[in-house]
């Protein structure tokens, strides 16, 4: 049987496949379809300071090969993420990295140092990328200054592993991914969505309230691709690498290109299982072809890639 066990910014994962921030919940509802411990981690929806309502509907709109977002980072702020929603996830049996978001660069800090002392938080995800709110997220996600602004003062307020989330909204993500690693980040996550608009022809107006929301899916997978190969060329970081992961194929896509992780997202909601899926497709990929352990892998079609390669779980 092949080893798909890897070590991930420290954290050791029983397989290199995560949730993706806001297709998972917190781990609840897919807990009735699966065990959640055979997952490498679960990521949570993001999480502010204060509870916030989210954007109003509608909030989803499907597209050719993918879909258009606009939640707004509805969540029920970090107290009762604490007292609610993190007892179930510590019981989960895999790694829980919670995603970090917040209008101001002093409220992501409060969120972060309230986490670091919460127990049973593996690492944090700050995300500086979310096109879907007019502070905080992307509107923070597209300058490196700003960026290194985000995940130093996070940096000062936890001890806990941190992980960017980074946006493809850029012209170049390479600048932005060296800000976010010279001011502390210890991996990054790339990419989340795209900024998209769907145009309703009767109503002739844009189907979101909002006007614009954010593209995932399979339509993304080749600019995810092509981001996570960029960028594990110009920083020694470990990479999650994320978008329209629905196959073990497209998996493998990302991680030959650099990630040591990925993420599923978008895939859950046309199949609940497509994790477990994702899984159990690598481990046979890597029988069929001979491949003893799965980091082995990582970067092996990205001749300048930096690294570093995973350790071994």
């Amino acid at each position: 049987m092949a080893d798909l066990g890897v070590v991930f910014a420290g954290l050791k994962l029983k397989n290199p496949v995560m949730t993706a921030s806001g297709t998972f919940g917190y781990g609840r509802e897919y807990g009735r379809f699966f065990a959640l411990g055979g997952l490498g981690a679960v990521v949570t929806k993001g999480i502010t300071l204060e509870a916030r309502a989210g954007n109003p509907g509608p909030r989803v709109v499907e597209t050719p090969a993918g879909m258009l977002n606009s939640i707004g980072l509805e969540n029920p702020g970090v107290e009762r993420f604490i007292d609610e929603e993190l007892p179930s996830l510590r019981q989960a049996g895999a790694p829980v990295i919670v995603n970090v978001s917040g209008h101001t660069v002093d409220e992501y800090g409060e969120v972060a140092a309230r986490l670091d002392t919460a127990g049973g938080v593996a690492a944090l995800e700050i995300n500086v990328s979310c096109p879907n709110v007019d502070q905080g997220g992307m509107a923070f996600g597209v300058d490196p200054a700003t960026v290194a602004t985000v995940v130093g003062g996070c940096r000062r307020r936890t001890r806990l592993p941190l992980i960017t989330k980074l946006t493809p909204n850029v012209t170049d993500l390479t600048v932005i991914a060296r800000a976010a690693v010279d001011a502390g980040s210890d991996a990054l996550s790339l990419i989340n969505t795209l900024v998209g608009m769907v145009i309703d022809p009767v109503a002739r107006k844009p189907v979101l309230p909002r006007t614009v929301g954010g593209l995932s899916g399979p339509a993304v997978r080749p600019v995810a691709v092509r981001a996570v190969y960029e960028v594990a060329a110009a920083v020694d970081r470990p990479i999650i690498g994320l978008g329209g992961v629905a196959t073990a194929e497209d998996a493998l896509q990302f991680i030959m290109a650099g990630a040591s992780a990925v993420a599923v997202g978008t895939a859950f909601f046309v199949d609940p299982l497509a994790a477990v899926k994702v899984v159990d497709g690598l481990a046979a990929w890597c029988e069929r072809h001979g491949v003893d352990w799965i980091g082995e892998l990582v970067g092996a079609a990205n001749p300048a890639f930096k690294g570093p390669r995973p350790g071994r779980a």
